[in-house]
């Protein structure tokens, strides 16, 4: 979780934020429930606590994703030192749709006036 903190504060973007926020406070929130589960040792607990790391394991990176996803789509700028926007071209904003690599060179061929 010290983790996820730091990286919150240190990273550049929003992109490579939530990416070590997702995963170090995932893991974070996980292991601090299965050490109070062993810590107690009673059975009600460690239900609870696997509910809480299931929950967690199937919201956190979900929440994360649709967040990215908007944020990309709404113009927020990448880091200048990305190396690669593997997504761009490829997204169609009329009918929210993400298209292969294949289609994304058509579509641009059609846009351009070639095909």
């Amino acid at each position: 979780t010290l983790v996820a903190a730091i990286g919150v504060v240190r990273m550049p973007d929003l992109f490579t934020r939530l990416h070590c926020s997702t995963k170090s406070a995932t893991l974070g929130v996980g292991f601090m429930m299965v050490g109070a589960a062993v810590h107690f040792n009673e059975a009600s607990l460690w239900a609870r606590a696997l509910a809480v790391v299931l929950f967690f394991f199937a919201t956190a990176p979900v929440a994360a994703h649709m967040i990215g996803r908007a944020a990309y789509f709404s113009g927020v700028l990448l880091w200048r030192g990305t190396l690669s926007d593997e997504l761009k071209g490829r997204y169609d904003a009329t009918t929210h749709s993400l298209a292969s690599p294949e289609e994304a060179g058509t579509r641009e061929d059609k846009i351009n006036g070639n095909a």
